[in-house]
């Protein structure tokens, strides 16, 4: 197949920074060109040119799939686990200890992709509220730019291979249940804690409400230093006083954001929002 120009992949870098915030940068075209691949090919008389010409040229359906395939990102159960230990031992104690009983702790899963981040949050609050008899209840919402990604989320089907990457032995027996294809689902009681809407960074945060933990977890490397900060900031506004943000492993928020205060414990990191 031919390779991109170098205008036409200036013009797709910058259409997708527009888009959705991703920098791509000089030397990604590998990236752009294996992601964009199936879709040229699907293309009649498609070449790699042409068809980001059409995407650059205002072809909704074209700029759309694009959009997909270029934000589309691999993931895992209890991705690094540490998140989850501490949820388990520090802060869901901590939060149902302080928290108001009738209303529900909230977790924003944000660029959750095909929903392992979410679903890991569930079964770490359902493994919690069951070791420690509490009545609480825990709301996710799970946002992602991929409205294919999140029809993965709703529909809560896994293949073998997808189950194979991290998630423990107990967990598959007591959440998921065996459907045709060899495929697991995610049973009600898991699925029932979790909601998934489509939502771009880049937007508004208004609408998604207030949390008391955010997961933004290896994200923050795609985007620009300036959009980095803009995200963190609208990030810090819609978390409440002392609310929580979990971040990548390899990522960090210094130089970035004066809203958050590292809090470095025995089983890792997270920030905090700082009290205004």
């Amino acid at each position: 197949m031919d390779e991109i120009g170098l205008r036409q992949y200036q013009l797709f870098c910058q259409f997708i920074e527009q888009a959705c915030g991703i920098v791509l940068g000089e030397n990604k075209q590998y990236l752009v060109r294996s992601r964009l691949s199936p879709l040229v090919k699907s293309t009649e008389g498609a070449t790699f040119n042409s068809f980001i010409d059409s995407v650059v040229q205002g072809d909704q359906k074209a700029r759309l799939a694009s959009i997909e395939v270029m934000t589309t990102n691999e993931t895992l159960w209890f991705r690094d686990s540490y998140p989850f230990k501490l949820l388990e031992k520090e802060i869901f104690p901590k939060l149902v200890q302080q928290s108001n009983s009738n209303m529900p702790i909230k977790v924003w899963s944000a660029a959750c992709s095909s929903g392992q981040e979410a679903y890991s949050i569930g079964m770490t609050w359902l493994s919690f509220k069951k070791n420690n008899n509490i009545s609480k209840r825990l709301e996710i919402v799970g946002t992602d730019i991929s409205t294919e990604m999140l029809q993965h989320c709703q529909k809560a089907e896994y293949d073998q291979l997808s189950i194979s990457r991290g998630l423990p032995s107990q967990f598959q027996k007591d959440y998921f249940e065996q459907i045709e294809n060899n495929k697991l689902r995610v049973k009600p009681e898991l699925k029932g804690l979790a909601s998934f809407k489509p939502f771009n960074l880049l937007a508004n945060y208004g609408p998604l409400g207030q949390f008391n933990i955010v997961f933004c977890r290896n994200v923050l490397i795609y985007f620009s230093p300036q959009v980095k900060k803009q995200i963190l900031q609208k990030i810090a506004a819609c978390l409440q006083e002392g609310g929580i943000l979990f971040l990548g492993a390899s990522e960090s928020i210094s130089d970035l954001s004066d809203e958050f205060t590292m809090i470095r414990g025995s089983l890792g990191l997270y920030y905090q929002k700082k009290p205004h």
